[in-house]
């Protein structure tokens, strides 16, 4: 007995599937057992009717599930004739369980042209914020007031935010949000040897002095290691982008996760030199990003490529960590580029290849 996977088909509906072989007798019923953890999945839904043999694959559709909640879920299967008599029946699950998340329903952030932009989750303590040179757009975050953290912040790149200006000394308080959701970060790092970590980098917006600042307001920072994190892997995975954004434009995403969907690591805190708020440490870095070919204005085709690292030190090459935007989706429950028509993105956002996105 196998449980297998998981088609998401709504907020509030899946599909399952199992499969079982070598069975000693025709099961008289295959379904699923599921709940909101792996000691409670005391809900069933029974397979549509089929003829089973010794093997067979099965499926069940579940509805009325909570959106944003997680699932556990293990097949099963009745068979009659296994005991001492015929009539006993015995009830046989799957050595293994399977995990979801369903989705919480997404809408476009700020502008529906703008192809950087994520889908945003629904919180109380999420708020989305665009900072602007004028009437330029300079990036969207998604900020957790409650953790003080940017879990996204979106950006294109192009060689007019690229220059030469030196680096500012100092750090300040984002203009959009009250300062008691905000880490004093304006004239020191954190502890416990942790970087101010850019979520945008500053060396992305060097060519123009507005934006370059609004990349040290205290919204764009994480905890970050700095040697052979920030300092090594990480910068350079910036520094290719940023070669790429020198010849044409590219839409970024840079992310935080503290587990990924279904996981329960144990998160870090870390505060402030210089402010008594306790703030999570990431457990893992993300990178997503799009190149998109327009006609007239309109995207005609589009190519994507995904970077997820666990938050340590490394000695090899982001190369190495390259995934599918597909994948880094699952892992964060987070929609990317919804701003590209639906059939170029469900293509676009399959590739894993950094070759293939360069190529493009």
């Amino acid at each position: 007995m196998t449980t297998g996977g998981v088609e998401i088909k709504s907020s509030t509906e899946v599909s399952l599937s199992g499969s079982f072989a070598n069975a000693t007798a025709t099961p008289r019923e295959v379904g699923f057992m599921y709940g909101t953890s792996s000691s409670s999945m005391t809900r069933t839904v029974t397979a549509a009717a089929s003829s089973y043999g010794a093997a067979g694959d099965f499926s069940a559709t579940v509805s009325g599930l909570a959106e944003g909640q997680t699932y556990f879920f293990k097949a099963y299967a009745i068979v009659s004739g296994t005991e001492s008599y015929a009539s006993q029946e015995k009830t046989v699950e799957a050595s293994s369980y399977g995990i979801f998340t369903m989705p919480v329903p997404v809408k476009p952030a700020v502008d529906q042209t703008w192809l950087e932009l994520p889908g945003t989750k629904d919180a109380s303590s999420y708020v989305v914020n665009t900072y602007y040179d004028g009437s330029n757009r300079n990036y969207t975050h998604l900020y957790d007031k409650s953790t003080y953290t940017s879990l996204w912040t979106a950006y294109p790149l192009n060689s007019s935010h690229m220059g030469s200006y030196d680096r500012p000394s100092k750090w300040y308080f984002s203009p959009e949000l009250d300062q008691s959701y905000q880490v004093d970060l304006t004239s020191s790092s954190y502890n416990d040897s942790y970087s101010r970590g850019h979520m945008i980098p500053n060396a992305s917006r060097n060519g123009n002095s507005t934006m370059q600042n609004q990349t040290f307001y205290v919204t764009n920072s994480v905890p970050q290691i700095q040697n052979s994190f920030n300092g090594g892997i990480w910068a350079s995975l910036e520094g290719a982008l940023q070669s790429i954004g020198k010849s044409e434009e590219i839409y970024i995403v840079t992310g935080v996760a503290f587990n990924k969907v279904g996981e329960n690591k144990t998160i870090k805190y870390t505060t402030a030199k210089d402010d008594t708020k306790s703030v999570p440490v990431p457990n893992y870095f993300y990178k997503v990003v799009l190149k998109a070919s327009k006609s007239g204005g309109v995207v005609t085709s589009a190519s994507t490529i995904g970077f997820w690292m666990e938050h340590k030190a490394y000695s090899d090459s982001y190369t190495n960590y390259a995934v599918s935007v597909d994948q880094i989706e699952q892992w964060t429950g987070f929609d990317f580029f919804v701003n590209l028509p639906d059939s170029i993105e469900s293509i676009a956002e399959h590739n894993a290849n950094w070759t293939t996105f360069q190529n493009f």
